[in-house]
């Protein structure tokens, strides 16, 4: 028996920065923001294939039409993962890549993203994970920033202090070696 051979892409709706440059908010954090329009599956499935209809005419349609869909879609992260056929995701991808506006009725102009083509959903749905975690860490980017810098100044902190140990399961007299006189002078009592 064969199984069929698919391609999960997940893709990151990237919105052209409409802040000023001097902005307080991070770059990374300014483009990912959430889609606001009425964004179904159903109307970006429609949208790509006709952007693949458009690019590569009935043999592109043909191609992805069976077997393209979407299986998973997040407004709030404006991430989604589409699956495909292997054989025919670049295709996709590249119907993706000059899609350059939300599929709705007046929607923004944005960017589609390709972020990763796994051959899984898993692997997908963990780096879909990842990126949302790296959102949430940009997002808290000053604070987090004050926390790294006193983290950082207390090791530094520590690391600076003389500090001696000790090992108290150590019943060696090797330690009679080398003795300190009164001076604080090292000197070796073997010979």
């Amino acid at each position: 028996m064969v199984r069929i051979k698919e391609r999960y892409l997940l893709v990151n709706i990237l919105y052209p920065s409409e802040l000023p440059a001097s902005s307080s908010v991070p770059d990374y954090v300014a483009h990912h923001r959430p889609t606001i329009e009425r964004l179904t599956p159903q109307a970006l499935a429609k949208a790509i294939k006709a952007e693949v209809s458009l690019l590569y005419g009935d043999y592109g349609l043909g191609a992805v039409e069976g077997n393209l869909s979407i299986k998973y879609s997040s407004l709030a992260t404006s991430t989604f993962i589409i699956r495909c056929s292997r054989a025919h995701y670049r295709l996709v991808w590249s119907a993706l890549t000059f899609m350059d506006h939300v599929p709705v009725r007046d929607g923004r102009p944005c960017i589609f993203r390709v972020v990763r083509a796994s051959g899984t959903m898993r692997k997908a749905e963990e780096e879909a994970i990842r990126q949302a975690r790296r959102l949430i860490l940009a997002a808290k980017g000053d604070a987090s920033k004050a926390a790294a810098a006193a983290s950082s100044s207390i090791t530094a902190a520590l690391r600076e202090q003389d500090s001696i140990m000790v090992d108290a399961d150590d019943d060696d007299d090797d330690d009679d070696e080398l003795s300190q006189d009164d001076h604080g002078d090292s000197h070796d009592d073997r010979g």
